[in-house]
């Protein structure tokens, strides 16, 4: 059988105004439930009676414990942009690449944090995104003028594309803003916030400019090589392995690469690209499992940089003087992504479909495939030689080979003829 239910008043003087309070049993444990103080409305005549309430709730077991008080959360200062920034870029710069992290700090810190680096969050409208905006087109006019006028000037300005661009960061971040209720909405998204750019003149060589820069390459054909050959992205091309490498199937193996499309995928080797890593392994003095395919003289990893300006461009400016000495154009721009468009363009020439070449490529989208595609059917020329030598080449498909030199008669290793 349960105890009854008892209890008492209890005081608790040690404050400067005693504060009331019951101390009884019910439901098999003791309670401590405080009333208040004096200056609250309580006495000892009071709680005496508050304490028979309580008592005959818990005999007729109605009687529950009291809900505690919430605690008062702290009003939480609205960030300004800068600090709400910096830990957006902390917070995700693991879920990127390394490119990535280095565009968005590009945005911030060169551009978005003069602007908007003082501002709270709700401070940051429509207007102050378009005065922006206006700002940096005003800026590059300013500069641009200023050098017609023979005036010394550092700089350029940004391209509608570059402002766009600043600008799609800036709507990341504030993105995460309003999920953080900072903001209603998000005054950097929409078309409205967006200035009309030209879309870029996305370029790739021709057979006799690829042959131009490969002569032109030096010790660093086979890098070179391989970004055409093989359609590798920059960083898919700088964390290579030998052990991605199969020299004897003819294939090598993308363990990392910006896309999970990219990731993983294997590209088929052409038998020229084949025996340019052949002659690079026998050259190298790295070459375990572990070690990276185009390695620094140190043994590290190249970075981006150091291959567009020490590898690429000096190619480049060489291939030039050979063209022009020769009577023909120099290369149009060439950068890290007109080579890998390159390989794009050749596996079309030698007959591969849109499947095979977002394959190798690892794309997702068949967007670029396509727009490649159609632009090499519209340029193609001396398409009697070509169909020769498509015909000699019938069998560019065979296993561990994607044919581009057998197909179209591109310089392979060794035989250092004209295009």
């Amino acid at each position: 059988m349960a105890r009854p239910a008892t209890g008492q008043v209890v005081v608790d003087t040690r404050r400067k105004s005693p504060v009331f309070a019951l101390r009884f049993r019910a439901y098999g444990k003791r309670r401590y439930v405080t009333l208040g103080t004096k200056e609250q409305g309580w006495s000892d005549d009071r709680a005496k009676e508050e304490l028979q309430n309580v008592l005959a709730d818990v005999r007729r077991g109605i009687w529950r414990p009291p809900e505690p008080a919430p605690v008062p959360e702290e009003p939480q200062e609205e960030p300004i942009f800068w600090d709400f920034a910096r830990e957006w870029l902390q917070r995700r710069e693991h879920e990127v690449d390394a490119r990535t992290v280095e565009h968005w700090a590009w945005a911030l810190n060169c551009h978005l944090r003069d602007a908007f680096g003082r501002l709270r969050l709700s401070q940051i409208t429509v207007q102050a995104v378009d005065g922006f905006k206006a700002g940096k087109v005003r800026e590059r006019h300013e500069l641009d003028e200023a050098r017609r006028r023979g005036q010394k000037v550092v700089g350029r300005g940004l391209s509608h594309g570059s402002i766009n661009k600043a600008l799609k960061v800036l709507a990341q971040i504030l993105d995460d803003a309003v999920e953080g209720e900072y903001m209603a909405t998000n005054p950097a998204r929409g078309k409205k916030r967006r200035l009309k750019a030209k879309r870029p003149q996305r370029t790739w060589l021709e057979l006799h400019e690829v042959n131009a820069l490969l002569r032109a390459a030096g010790r660093h054909r086979a890098l070179l090589a391989a970004m055409i050959f093989a359609g590798l992205r920059v960083g898919e091309l700088t964390n290579l392995r030998w052990r991605a490498v199969d020299l004897a199937g003819g294939r090598l193996t993308v363990e990392e690469s910006k896309t999970d499309a990219g990731e993983g995928r294997v590209i088929d080797l052409s038998p020229g690209l084949l025996d340019e890593l052949k002659l690079h392994r026998a050259d190298s003095r790295f070459v375990g499992r572990d070690d990276f395919v185009f390695a620094t003289r140190k043994a590290t990893r190249r970075n981006r940089s150091n291959l567009t300006r020490q590898i690429l461009a000096p190619a480049v400016e060489k291939a030039n003087a050979a063209l022009v000495e020769a009577g023909k154009p120099p290369l149009a721009k060439v950068t890290n992504h007109s080579l890998r468009r390159t390989f794009a363009s050749l596996l079309y020439e030698a007959g591969a479909n849109p499947p095979y070449v977002m394959s190798q490529m690892g794309h997702t989208s068949s967007a670029l495939a396509l727009e490649v595609y159609a632009k090499v059917m519209e340029r193609k020329r001396d398409t009697g030689e070509r169909m020769d030598a498509l015909v000699r080449a019938a069998d560019w498909a065979a296993v561990g080979s994607n044919g581009i030199e057998e197909a179209l008669g591109v310089l392979a290793p060794g035989n250092e003829k004209a295009a």
